[in-house]
């Protein structure tokens, strides 16, 4: 649709501001109508006269105005003399040389095409600077797809990879409009890596964005694990395979709700430590980390026939923003290493200042957007694309609290309006998948909030990768392209017989089986821990052990980080947790003269994000007090529960559960299957809390207080014939462990509001509704 200007409307706006203005005018030239050189009106190019320029070669160099080379072709236009006001008496809105450079004469701003410069129009109509151009990027459906349709196996020319020209990413010589959905490669199994790019191929997507966890990495300083469900180079190879472009978040932070956002608990070994800034020990492990991540992804970059077309530059810095020059730094790390594609910041509307760097190109999340925040993307790039690098269904859910639930409606209709206006996207999540083990975060609003093992995230696809209703909706919206439809078929699922857990252990009883228990004065944190060759403990228990001779009043002083059970001569006594911090301890007559006081401590997650995040230290991180006076003479047990714990610290001690033994203990049963395993959920009914392993890996954790019923089984973690399932539970136990073929999490009460994700800026007119009008 062509943008004009009629000269009544021209003529108001000169009389309305005559006079009100200072300094400078600028010529605005404004294309009423795109001809051929036959006058008619081109038709839109195709999906297919966009391959077969590619394939061929026969592509037009895009000429900046006032560069060298042959002139535009003509078009019918006419000039419109807008006076601009300066605020304040600044000269804030006026154009730069750069912009005055490009113009056929000097006293020009030349809008060609559909493209503008970004004219602030203050007080016509109630329009922001924006309109100018969001008019004109409206066009019809075939040229959108156009735009969308570039993919990595006909794209022959690779010598200029994505930029940005006017107010239009560029793939080569094509205008290109980025349709990207997240898919986090190690929140799904190996194994299903294609099927989901399939499907986000076939929804209309043309990339797919994904970011790279520092902690799963190198979970010991120096040891680099690219193996396995971790191996990048193997996901980006299947991407090319599917012909999608990739998006890639190196980091070194990365958020994502992970622990820690992504970094290695090992850092915080450091009692100085400065996470996200130029500190030392912060910058001297970053090196080491890229030294080895970069080289892996150089040969997966678009100028060498890979899939890369931008990379990010750490996440949502703005928010954080402890060092001026920590952005500068990790940019310039990326660049010395060899990385030539797009560079992007993502931060949220608020901050998308702070989070900026010279020449990298500043994408925006959906929080917080506002029209200042328009304002403020066009003050740092002019007139430049928009790319909304984070747009969610919702977010994400924590254990006790109400699911968040998506409203497909205003979704659609934002998406809508989105791809209307031509802003670049990125759907978070498109397959979201499974928080397994330990490597979920946490968050803290008004609350510290561990997050659920499903990252179901409102995703297109469910936790175990099926079609949902939304996908669908989306597949229409994008107008995906013939010859990619829903061929892939929902993968079987199976609902197995219940099994009984014949077996127990309690968690007393391995004690002394376990490797040899540290010794301490006083409490010692997880990360502090002299195990793992010296790099701490990063997740799972700790267990603390000190011997009392009278009762009295146990207080914690929010020492316990994050949950606490408190037993006294294997008795469980209660919880010191985040919101709890004080416990009454008895000494019952007839006891003896001293008492075993134990406390196992949970650690539930780090802090994903936010200002505290060198604070998140994990088990007891400073003194427990008995009537205020602290307790002494530590014996700490590290029972982190990954692989090596189970298969090689774990005695082999097991006894008959004859009777419904209470926890802490470990639990064993055994699922035979037949020559064809298939997904299936664990349902944990009549349990209370604690983790499940099947043959030897961490499904992540379950809890009765919900939302999560369910635990995701993916069939290539099960194997025909026998299956070895522990249950690690901490309070009471069932006797049977039950199977569904469907995920539950617990809908949000009815009378609880759904949670508001969307600002006022979304609502009630949809995305642009709040900076247009």
């Amino acid at each position: 649709m062509d943008f004009k200007m009629e000269r009544p409307l021209k003529d108001l706006l000169f009389r309305k501001h005559a006079g009100t203005f200072r300094s400078w005018t600028a010529l605005l030239t404004v294309a009423t109508s795109q001809q051929g050189n036959d006058g008619k009106k081109p038709r839109s190019e195709t999906p297919a006269d966009i391959q077969r320029k590619v394939a061929s070669g026969n592509t037009a160099k895009f000429i900046p105005w006032g560069a060298p080379g042959p002139a535009p072709s003509k078009e019918a236009e006419f000039a419109i003399k807008v006076e601009l006001p300066l605020e304040h008496g600044s000269d804030a809105h006026k154009p730069s040389g750069e912009h005055f450079q490009r113009c056929r004469r000097p006293e020009q701003v030349r809008l060609r095409s559909m493209w503008a410069f970004l004219v602030r129009l203050v007080g016509l109509l109630g329009l922001t600077s924006r309109l100018l151009v969001v008019s004109q990027l409206q066009g019809d459906p075939a040229e959108r797809l156009s735009q969308t349709s570039i993919s990595p196996s006909i794209m022959k020319d690779r010598h200029l990879g994505l930029t940005i020209r006017d107010s239009r990413f560029m793939l080569g010589d094509f205008p290109f409009l980025i349709l990207a959905g997240t898919i986090h490669y190690f929140r799904v199994p190996k194994e299903y890596w294609r099927d989901s790019l399939l499907k986000l191929k076939a929804c209309g997507f043309n990339t797919v964005t994904t970011h790279v966890p520092w902690n799963l990495h190198e979970p010991k300083r120096g040891q680099f694990y690219f193996i396995g469900n971790l191996d990048l180079s193997a996901f980006m190879s299947i991407a090319i395979e599917v012909d999608l472009w990739v998006i890639l978040c190196p980091g070194p932070y990365i958020g994502s709700d992970l622990d820690l956002g992504g970094l290695p608990s090992w850092l915080l070994q450091d009692p100085k430590m400065k996470l996200r800034t130029t500190y030392k020990g912060f910058t001297k492990a970053v090196n080491r980390y890229f030294d080895d991540l970069i080289p892996r992804i150089l040969p997966y970059q678009f100028q060498e026939d890979g899939p890369i077309i931008a990379v990010q530059v750490e996440n949502e810095y703005g928010s954080y923003y402890k060092d001026k020059k920590y952005m500068a730094y990790i940019k310039n790390a990326l660049l010395k290493r060899g990385v030539k594609s797009l560079l992007m910041t993502a931060d949220t509307g608020q901050e998308v200042m702070e989070g900026h760097i010279k020449n990298v190109f500043a994408s925006v999340h959906m929080k917080k957007i506002k029209k200042e925040t328009y304002e403020k993307l066009s003050s740092i790039q002019g007139a430049g694309p928009l790319m909304m690098m984070v747009y969610t269904a919702k977010s994400l859910d924590g254990w006790g609290s109400p699911r968040n639930i998506l409203d497909p409606h205003l979704l659609r209709k934002d998406v809508k309006e989105m791809l209307n206006f031509k802003f670049s996207l990125n759907f978070y999540m498109f397959h979201g998948g499974t928080n397994f083990g330990f490597m979920g975060g946490s968050s803290f609003l008004d609350n510290y909030l561990p997050i659920v093992t499903s990252y179901d995230y409102g995703a297109l696809l469910t936790e175990n990768g099926d079609y949902t209703a939304e996908y669908l909706m989306y597949q229409e919206l994008f107008h995906a392209p013939s010859g990619t439809s829903n061929s892939l078929s929902p993968r079987p699922k199976a609902t197995y017989k219940p099994v009984a857990t014949a077996y127990f252990m309690s968690l007393w009883e391995i004690l002394p089986y376990l490797e040899k228990s540290i010794r301490s004065p006083t409490p010692v944190s997880m990360e502090q821990m002299s195990v793992n060759q010296g790099n701490g403990q990063s997740y799972g228990y700790i267990l603390y052990e000190t011997i009392i001779v009278s009762g009295g009043l146990l207080t914690s002083k929010g020492h316990i980080k994050d949950r606490g059970q408190v037993f006294l001569n294997d008795k469980f006594v209660g919880v010191l947790d985040h919101v709890n911090d004080q416990l009454i301890l008895t000494k019952n007559h007839g006891d003896k003269d001293y008492l075993t006081l134990r406390i196992l401590v949970e650690n539930q997650g780090r802090l994903s994000s936010g200002p505290n995040i060198n604070q998140e230290r994990k088990g007891l991180t400073g003194d427990i007090y008995l009537d205020n006076n602290p307790l002494r003479k530590f014996k700490i047990y590290s029972l982190d529960m990954q692989p090596k714990f189970l298969n090689r610290d774990l005695p082999n001690i097991w006894r008959p559960a004859l009777f419904q033994p209470e926890g802490p203990g470990f639990f064993l049963a055994i699922l035979r299957i037949g020559s064809q395993p298939r997904d299936t959920f664990i349902k944990m009914k009549g349990w209370t809390k604690g983790v499940i392993f099947i043959n030897g890996q961490n499904l992540g954790r379950y809890w009765n207080m919900g939302p999560q019923d369910t635990l995701y089984l993916p069939a290539p973690w099960l194997q025909s014939g026998i299956n070895e399932i522990v249950v690690f539970e901490e309070f009471k136990s069932s006797f049977i462990i039950q199977f569904t073929n469907s995920s539950h999490l617990a809908p949000q009460p009815p009378s609880l509001p759904p949670r508001q994700l969307h600002g006022a800026p979304w609502l009630p007119g949809g995305i642009l509704y709040s900076f247009l009008f």
